[in-house]
């Protein structure tokens, strides 16, 4: 797998406190009940064929209540790993580790989660040099922790926002009166961005490759015609597949010699991974 980008300290540091504000409010009263003591506990994988993600969002969390807490990983982000696995140990204040407990699992299990879907979809394409992409169907106010995500299973990011890429759609090209209009009002307003166009037929797939772009998106084209766009293309310009794209059928898109799939269930239909965080030595 490719180096993972660093996420960003400080939003990350902005994630955790929004999350620890939510579920601390005043203060943790049950944790107040213990005796406020040097413990240790384990981090615990319950299902198979887990790709964990999240790391950097666990470890501030703990931080964030026990700036001593030690952690000791024993896998890496973007392992595959089995039911059973504990995946790390931590050394801190017992109040501190389970005021911390939730707050870190839902961050890990979360992006575990992204990052396990992302992986099933990349392993769908191998070989055939088509890359995943995610989109900006994320969960509000998580976008750069999902899109990490995306990235330790393996699959590539798409534009973050409205604000680092053009990407001309069905509304945009219908306001500006043509495809070629909505192109020359973007080149002109902001020649240094990234341009993507979606088309809807062969006919707006030729007038996107002759105003020129860096991407073209083929919206719900069937398999003929996306074969057909891509004889046309004939690698001139980028060609992405969206539009309702599933595991079932995705390989045989990538056959017809798509260069990239955006998919939103890769961050839109989460579902965790089974961990839990547990006080005391791992057993055995």
């Amino acid at each position: 797998m490719t180096a993972l980008p660093t996420p960003d300290a400080a939003l990350v540091a902005a994630d955790v406190a929004r999350a620890l504000a939510e579920d601390l409010g005043s203060g943790d009263v049950t944790a107040a009940l213990l005796p406020d003591q040097a413990d240790s506990a384990y981090l615990l994988c319950k299902q198979d064929d887990a790709v964990i993600a999240g790391r950097p969002w666990f470890d501030a969390t703990h931080r964030a209540l026990d700036p001593d807490v030690r952690i000791e990983w024993r896998v890496a982000e973007g392992d595959c790993v089995a039911a059973g696995t504990v995946l790390a140990l931590l050394h801190g204040r017992s109040r501190s580790l389970v005021s911390a407990e939730r707050t870190s699992l839902n961050f890990l299990q979360t992006l575990s989660g992204t990052a396990t879907t992302t992986a099933r979809y990349v392993a769908a394409v191998a070989g055939t040099g088509t890359r995943i992409l995610d989109t900006r169907k994320t969960l509000p106010g998580l976008r750069l922790a999902q899109k990490y995500a995306v990235r330790c299973g393996g699959g590539d990011n798409h534009r973050f926002g409205l604000y680092d890429t053009v990407m001309l759609k069905e509304n945009h090209i219908r306001a500006a009166g043509s495809l070629p209009a909505a192109v020359a009002a973007a080149r002109q307003q902001w020649p240094s961005l990234p341009l993507v166009v979606e088309v809807e037929d062969l006919g707006q797939l030729q007038q996107a490759l002759d105003a020129g772009c860096e991407r073209i998106l083929l919206d719900d084209f069937d398999a003929a015609l996306r074969r057909e766009a891509v004889r046309i293309t004939a690698g001139r310009i980028p060609l992405e597949v969206s539009g309702s794209v599933g595991l079932e059928g995705l390989r045989a898109i990538a056959e017809d010699g798509v260069d990239c799939i955006s998919i939103g269930g890769l961050t839109k239909h989460v579902q965790a991974i089974d961990l839990s965080l547990k006080l005391g030595p791992p057993p055995g």
